[in-house]
């Protein structure tokens, strides 16, 4: 019980790692951008350079050096999806999310203490919801945008593209995270828990496979593109959508694994490596693509139909969040 104590107090002492490296992100932003209809928000391809060099800036949220930032920021990366199986359905709300962690971590504490010290929001990450937070960003900033336009109010609108902009660097990090497969899984850093196929405990693997490797093959945008989907996700449930995306994207995590345990991402010319690094960049792509897309058409005006989550009177109103559910039908 001590040693596997303090193996844990190490593994929870380490520093996280980040998501794709700089190379990566400013390629799926690229092919994202580039990508969008020509009924879309194209005036974002003014701000492609801007957007892809800063594509990497959520990171720098994360240092130690400012604690506040760190600890709202640093579980908006991951979704550690192996943590909370126990929670189903995922809430549809950040707050909900956490209270369900902390009444099980409440339930495990003395039963169980070395896997209630992994449920708490640190060690499962908040990933979709952070997705979806700051989808609704843009889409309120669109808004804006169209009525400055609407009011012949240039400079405002020149102002309100640059926020929009911003916007599209914190959600594409967002997104372009949840594409690479150890950001969705327990097994981030180095392999967790049974091993039987003797995988790599090492959590350098992190960056082996998503900045070592990355460069080099040297990945473009345009070995993005080429690999994008056709678009989608134009209506339906957008936050079912995000977490199905992040679960495919962690359906490739044991590839990972066994492309490391082969030596493939010290090899250029491994092709299962590469069609890996390709098939879930584009994925991300294809998701920022099809998110920037939808919330420029849901800017043209506003869901009457919608529930205000922070009515009482919503249907599912829970009073130890303040809030209902997100996107709750009042029919």
């Amino acid at each position: 019980m001590i040693k596997r104590l303090a193996l844990l107090l190490t593994a929870l002492s380490a520093s996280p790692a980040f998501g794709w490296g700089h190379q990566a992100h400013s390629a799926i932003d690229r092919a994202a951008i580039a990508a969008l209809p020509a009924d879309g928000p194209i005036f974002l391809r003014a701000y492609s350079d801007y957007i892809a060099a800063s594509s990497t800036v959520p990171d720098g949220w994360r240092n130690a050096s400012e604690p506040f930032s760190k600890i709202e920021e640093d579980p908006n990366h991951g979704w550690f999806r192996e943590r909370f199986a126990f929670l189903k359905p995922i809430p549809r709300s950040r707050y909900a999310f956490l209270l369900a962690l902390y009444r099980e971590n409440q339930r495990l504490l003395h039963s169980d203490p070395e896997s209630a010290a992994w449920i708490n929001v640190r060690w499962t990450g908040t990933l979709p919801f952070a997705i979806m937070e700051q989808y609704g960003h843009l889409v309120a900033d669109m808004r804006q945008l169209r009525t400055a336009r609407a009011n012949g109010e240039a400079q405002n609108a020149k102002f309100l593209e640059q926020i929009c902009a911003f916007d599209v660097i914190r959600l594409g990090h967002y997104v372009g995270d949840g594409s690479q497969p150890l950001h969705d899984t327990m097994n981030s850093d180095g392999w967790r828990g049974l091993n039987p196929h003797g995988y790599t405990a090492d959590g350098s693997i992190h960056a082996r496979f998503e900045t070592a490797y990355v460069k080099l093959i040297d990945l473009t945008e345009g070995d993005v593109r080429q690999h994008m989907a056709p678009r989608s996700h134009e209506e339906g449930d957008l936050f079912d959508a995000v977490l199905s995306y992040l679960n495919a994207a962690g359906d490739h995590m044991e590839t990972v694994y066994q492309l490391d345990k082969r030596g493939s991402f010290s090899r250029q010319s491994d092709p299962d490596a590469r069609a890996l690094v390709y098939a879930t960049t584009a994925a991300g792509a294809s998701m920022l693509r099809d998110m920037i897309a939808r919330a420029w058409s849901e800017s043209q005006a506003v869901d009457a139909n919608l529930a205000n989550p922070l009515d009482p009177q919503t249907p599912g109103y829970d009073p130890t969040t303040g809030s209902a559910p997100a996107n709750v039908d009042p029919n």
